[in-house]
Formats: structure tokens, C-alpha cells, sequence
């Protein structure tokens, strides 16, 4: 099954051996995201699969997992493992719930405040310190 496509089969789609995909969280340029229960503790998941249409090389997704790995910050996503399906990477991390800031700025709320807005770039801003200061954004 093409974790592109999704499951089709009432969430009997198992990858890695380890999670069982449930649904579609969200889809970009570079891939997939998918809400998964870990079948070892039981714990809901997030797996990414990159997509290798858009150009993505496999060593890729295993070098960001390793990056972001690193990172021990609230505002990054705490990678869990790499299993293989269907012959490539595909990365399991923490599962965040809530919105994307897509979702915020498209809701009944509209825009942020100037102040939300400062204090949501400010986070990633911090973010991107911690990951840079630990050479995942180096490109090495």
C-alpha cells in the first residue's frame, strides 16, 4: 500500500511491522503524515513518509530524523524511530493534536492579533535556535 494513498482497508495497514495507520493528519510538497497507534505500548503516534516523487532521496529522511532527534526543545517534535516500509524511511514521532496554523488562520477567528502573531514566531524562532545551535539546520 502507498502511504501516499492511504489505507484503504479500515486501518488494517501495519508499517514497519510496529504501527497501524489510522488517518491522514495532513499532506505537503514533501509527503504525508499520518495518525498511527504504536502496536508495542499502545501509544498514538505520528509517521511521515516522504514522498519520492517529490525528489526526496530515503538517506534524506533518515538524516532529518537524526537531526531533529537531537533536539530537546518544547517546541520540536520528539522523534520516536525510523521503520522501513516498502523499501524506504519512514520517520515515527510524537503526535501533537491540535490544528495546523493553516487551520487557525482559515477559522471562525480569523487573522492574529498582532501580539499572537509575535508570540507564535517567537516560539518557532526559538525553535530553530535549539535545532540550529545543535547543527540540524546546517545541512551537514
Amino acid at each position: 500500500m502507498a502511504l501516499q494513498d492511504g489505507p484503504g482497508d479500515g486501518g488494517s495497514t501495519v508499517i514497519g511491522g510496529r504501527c497501524r495507520l489510522g488517518g491522514r493528519l495532513g499532506r505537503g510538497g514533501m509527503g504525508v503524515v499520518w495518525r498511527a497507534t504504536g502496536e508495542l505500548l499502545g501509544r498514538a503516534v505520528a509517521v511521515k513518509a516522504v514522498s519520492l516523487d517529490a525528489g526526496a532521496d530515503p538517506a534524506g529522511t533518515l538524516r532529518e530524523a537524526r537531526a531533529v532527534a537531537k533536539a530537546r526543545h518544547p517546541h520540536v517534535v520528539v522523534v520516536h524511530d525510523v521503520v522501513e516500509h516498502e523499501g524506504r524511511p519512514v520517520i515515527v514521532m510524537e503526535l501533537v493534536d491540535g490544528g495546523s496554523l493553516a487551520d487557525r488562520l482559515a477559522g471562525p477567528g480569523g487573522p492574529m492579533a498582532p501580539r499572537e502573531a509575535a508570540a507564535v514566531g517567537l516560539a518557532l524562532l526559538d525553535a530553530l535556535t535549539a535545532a540550529h545551535g545543535l547543527g540540524c539546520c546546517t545541512g551537514t
